[in-house]
């Protein structure tokens, strides 16, 4: 980002009022333990490596919100 790094956007988000508590999953390529912890120190609830499986992202998703997956029958709708 030209004016500033995710760090900084996600601390900046969660001085925001109402924001304090929105869900944040910080990503990027360079996939390190200190950035990965800095992310998490910024307020980012979750980090992801690119690039992002389908499963890491379903996990921090179901993390962060609390959620549990429900599978079953692929259902058809026709219109």
């Amino acid at each position: 980002m030209p004016v500033m790094d995710g760090l900084e956007a996600t601390r900046r988000i969660r001085r925001l009022p109402g924001l304090a508590q929105v869900p944040i999953i910080a990503t990027s390529a360079t996939m390190t333990g200190e950035l990965r912890l800095k992310s998490l120190a910024a307020g980012a609830g979750a980090f992801i490596a690119k690039p992002i499986e389908r499963e890491a992202l379903l996990e921090a998703i179901r993390g962060l919100l609390g959620l549990t997956w429900r599978y079953g029958e692929a259902r058809s709708t026709v219109y």
